[in-house]
């Protein structure tokens, strides 16, 4: 290692790009690029970053999860992680990836919880952009124009649905758990009230005030991730609609319109 650590300051600097997150930590620059690639069925134990991290999905499906919620990331979207954040991450199907690790101060303004986004043609580029420049590169030339954009961008980004927000009430996480394990589950809001000891309308009041949605979009929407996530595998789209608890392709391709909305093209089809 030389004295600028696993880097060169110019040259073919892919070449020689470390693929260990811990490496670009203490790199002095706003943003620092890192591309790798994952195997099928990869799975990341709970860890955190001191610097904020843009997990893009290049190629491929990820599924991350924290104490606050779990997130799908598919192609052509990115998990915004704060900072020192601990999460897991786990990969269906082969996955190329780009992490994009943050100097806290840059995106002290950020959101200060884990959200999906969209990424945008503009910040795909510039992302590629400054993964070809060396990673110590010149702040006031090209690399340090890339990295302003790549901020811009990322702070311009919308947020997307692929998201599965956990409560912190214990009797609510427990359901949430449970339909995380088993979304195929028949069992009505009355059976699951009975399952986590709360009467149907506390269940009912406290999971949209802690989620931010109903108990009946929050399955639809655990569904909908599981079934990316199955159909990213190569799994037959009538043996994923059945895994998640629906009759037919159809009927799961129909409530992913309605859960994703117009981003639902975005992700593939179901």
């Amino acid at each position: 290692m030389d004295a600028n650590g696993p880097f060169l300051l110019g040259g073919p600097e892919c070449a020689r790009r470390s693929t260990d997150a811990a490496d670009y930590q203490d790199v002095p620059r706003a943003v620092a690029v890192m591309p790798k690639t994952y195997p099928a069925g990869m799975r990341l134990d709970r860890h955190f970053h001191p610097r904020a991290q843009l997990l893009y999905a290049t190629e491929g499906l990820m599924m991350a999860s924290a104490e606050d919620g779990t997130w799908v990331v598919p192609e052509g979207h990115a998990l915004w992680i704060p900072p020192r954040l601990p999460h897991a991450v786990a990969t269906h199907g082969a996955v190329a990836m780009c992490s994009a690790y943050l100097e806290p101060a840059a995106v002290s303004a950020f959101p200060d919880r884990c959200r999906v986004i969209l990424v945008s043609p503009l910040l795909a580029a510039a992302l590629a952009a400054l993964g070809a420049e060396p990673v110590l590169y010149d702040e006031a030339g090209r690399g340090g124009h890339l990295a302003a954009l790549v901020l811009d961008e990322i702070g311009r980004a919308p947020e997307t649905p692929l998201t599965l927000p956990l409560p912190r009430d214990a009797r609510l996480r427990r359901v949430c758990l449970g339909l995380i394990a088993d979304p195929a589950a028949a069992d009505d809001l009355d059976a699951w009230a009975d399952r986590a000891g709360a009467s149907r309308r506390t269940l009912t009041r406290r999971f949209r005030t802690e989620t931010g949605l109903s108990f009946g979009d929050w399955r639809a929407r655990a569904r909908v991730i599981r079934a990316l996530a199955l159909t990213a595998e190569g799994r037959p789209a009538g043996a994923v609609a059945a895994a998640v608890g629906y009759r037919s392709a159809q009927a799961l391709r129909s409530t992913v319109a309605r859960v994703l909305g117009s981003g639902g093209s975005t992700v593939g089809p179901v």
